[in-house]
């Protein structure tokens, strides 16, 4: 486990004096391990806490949506974004309504910035386009020590992701079933190791520029099986689970894209139903695999929707009272 160097921020309630304010490094701590180096307060609920990572050898933002009420310890949900990796407009921040959504709930949204077509995994060499990804070891053994620290949280997690996140939601899950009580997966694709999951995986680290083989090594090796959350599905037992994909055909959120725009947006519509239409088949071999293993899940499945914000914002509204109730919120 890298060493760590925790850096204590106490946790505030009502009227943040320090809002606005950048708290600076701790003295003493070398930055070449995992140290919480500063905290921004944007506002009273909105922070950005910035972790510098020994295992990827940079600092690394995770942006926070704090508690409604902070007079007690409350719980972490982490919840990814997608393929860009926050640093695009393809952000839950940016197409849905989270920062409402959350206004009067008890937990603590932590979401990272970066990581874009990485998989949130431990690659297995530095990536001449995407750089160092070390990304299981920040989630599972670096971060969470420095968030809890810094927000004074419970020690309760769940995790959630959309797209391409929504498999390494799944995965992370799995790797560490101690940390993380729940998991939300909204369209994502749980097999890596098949055809149709490699060949999933090969294009979005492709749209980065990426190469597959620094990630897992050689398409269908034995990393890749590892990862493969339907082949290790027995390691969510325990864990509470939901997971939604739509079947790919237009429905209400469509409807709206085609009066803002018109017939423009076709193309565009019709390879997003094409990719849900694939991300539904993963779905169903999930289920099927967690179902001949006795493993419990909730399931949101529609024939109507594409690979578009619209239904994720729905599945997170769908998906939080399971998630909440894990947390004990």
């Amino acid at each position: 486990m890298a060493a760590i160097a925790v850096a204590a921020v106490a946790a505030t309630g009502g009227t943040d004096p320090g809002i606005g304010r950048a708290d600076e490094p701790p003295a003493g701590v070398d930055s070449g391990v995992t140290a919480l180096e500063r905290v921004d307060r944007h506002s009273e609920r909105d922070w950005s806490l910035f972790v510098h990572s020994e295992a990827m050898g940079r600092t690394i933002e995770l942006r926070v949506i704090r508690p409604a009420d902070v007079t007690e310890p409350r719980p972490v949900l982490y919840l990814l974004n997608g393929a860009g990796g926050g640093v695009d407009e393809a952000t839950w921040r940016e197409q849905t309504d989270i920062v409402d959504f959350f206004g009067d709930k008890n937990v603590n949204v932590v979401t990272p910035i970066g990581g874009a077509f990485s998989y949130y995994t431990d690659w297995l060499a530095d990536d001449a386009e995407l750089g160092r990804n070390q990304w299981t070891t920040f989630l599972t053994e670096e971060a969470p020590p420095m968030v809890d620290a810094a927000l004074g949280a419970s020690g309760s997690n769940a995790i959630a992701g959309v797209s391409m996140s929504a498999t390494s939601a799944l995965a992370l899950a799995e790797h560490a079933p101690d940390l993380y009580r729940a998991v939300a997966s909204y369209s994502g694709c749980a097999e890596t190791s098949t055809e149709v999951g490699s060949r999933y995986v090969e294009m979005v680290v492709g749209l980065g520029g990426g190469d597959v083989e620094n990630m897992w090594g050689p398409v269908g090796g034995p990393y890749w099986m590892e990862q493969d959350v339907i082949r290790n599905a027995e390691r969510l037992r325990g864990t509470t689970v939901f997971v939604s994909s739509s079947g790919g055909l237009p429905g209400s959120h469509e409807a709206r894209a085609w009066e803002e725009h018109g017939p423009a947006v076709i193309p565009d519509l019709a390879l997003l139903g094409v990719i849900e239409t694939a991300v539904s088949g993963c779905t169903d071999r999930l289920r099927t695999e967690l179902d001949a293993l006795g493993i419990e899940a909730t399931y949101s499945t529609r024939i109507e929707g594409t690979h578009t914000w619209g239904y994720w914002e729905d599945a997170l509204h769908e998906s939080w009272p399971l998630l909440s109730e894990a947390l004990g919120v």
